[in-house]
């Protein structure tokens, strides 16, 4: 399929635990025209940035068709992570540049073929800055992580 004929879908992502490590949650908002969809989840025990990876993951990998994709992230470890890092770690057989092995690899590697099919642009944004749709995913990616104490069900 030809680039311009690929739907365009805006995502904004967020992830996020307190304590660092401890429990997360991670949420994700996808818009295409006037729809939008919220994923959200939780876990018991995580970090920060394995939180933002999996708000990304989760967010890609809901996409039923290959498309032309704006995700914001707030995540610096996010946006260098995929733009940056990961062609060295590939190069490199997922070592760092200490040579040792890349942290969170299976969310990198899972980050990686989520994103292959579609056109990816990837924004980074400065957190809890005023934008709203960035103030919004912290804010249900926060209610994720406070189900999951409270014991209710993980919203999807």
């Amino acid at each position: 399929m030809a680039s311009e004929e690929m739907p365009q879908v805006e995502i904004w992502t967020d992830g996020g635990c307190r304590p660092n490590p401890g429990p997360g949650g991670w949420a994700a908002i996808l818009r295409f025209g006037a729809a939008e969809k919220e994923l959200s989840g939780a876990e018991a025990e995580t970090t920060n940035n394995r939180m933002e990876l999996t708000a990304a993951i989760r967010a890609l990998e809901a996409l039923k068709r290959p498309c032309r994709v704006t995700l914001h992230t707030d995540s610096e470890y996010v946006k260098n992570g995929i733009t940056r890092w990961v062609k060295g770690w590939v190069r490199n057989d997922w070592r760092n540049s200490a040579r040792e092995p890349v942290a969170n690899m299976a969310l990198w590697q899972r980050l990686l073929a989520a994103a292959e099919p579609h056109e990816v642009r990837w924004v980074w944004v400065r957190g809890h800055a005023g934008d709203p749709m960035n103030e919004r995913v912290d804010r249900l990616a926060t209610e994720a992580r406070r189900r999951l104490l409270a014991g209710a069900p993980p919203a999807l």
